[in-house]
């Protein structure tokens, strides 16, 4: 939480949680992601609740770097939430990656308008967006399993998007 993590700061320096807040959000502005060439992108999106209402988190990681390209949010989960998305993480590629998801049927006219060509798979390479779930998962669980009353799509998006800052810095420290 924030007002913990302003007491562990106030060691190096006294802070308030309201600072860390703000900091957190500024993190997602540290790293821009470069446009290469990718072999494969895994492609998942999974269900959070802000208030009480069920929105949808896409999330788009390389295969074989573990980079997260993209995260998005949306109301409903359809083909075209999926174009929108994939339009978004092929700004990071030079070229038309493989890319890798479950059975949903909402994939299929997105990637065929976007000529991408696609592979299910339950396990293997699809693990490289699964794997980026589990810790984002358990990090959402100490809202009790949803973001913060009064949240709108685009704080949890700001909120998503400096975990993913802090999570490569993690990686890289460990």
């Amino acid at each position: 939480s924030y007002r913990d993590t302003s007491k562990i700061l106030r060691i190096i320096e006294p802070s308030s949680y309201e600072a860390v807040h703000y900091w957190y959000k500024q993190f997602k502005e540290l790293f821009a992601i470069a446009p290469r060439e990718r072999r494969a992108i895994a492609l998942d999106e999974t269900k959070v609740k802000r208030c009480n209402k069920q929105v949808f988190l896409w999330t788009a990681v390389d295969v074989d770097s573990h980079e997260v390209l993209g995260v998005y949010i949306s109301e409903t989960r359809s083909s075209l939430d999926t174009y929108s998305f994939l339009k978004y993480v092929l700004r990071f590629c030079t070229n038309k990656p493989l890319i890798v998801g479950d059975k949903a049927p909402w994939y299929r006219w997105a990637l065929q308008r976007l000529g991408l060509p696609y592979k299910h798979e339950t396990f293997g390479d699809r693990n490289a967006v699964e794997q980026w779930y589990s810790p984002f998962k358990h990090r959402v669980k100490r809202f009790w399993k949803r973001f913060p009353y009064h949240s709108t799509n685009t704080s949890i998006l700001e909120w998503c998007l400096s975990y993913v800052v802090l999570s490569k810095i993690w990686r890289c420290l460990f």
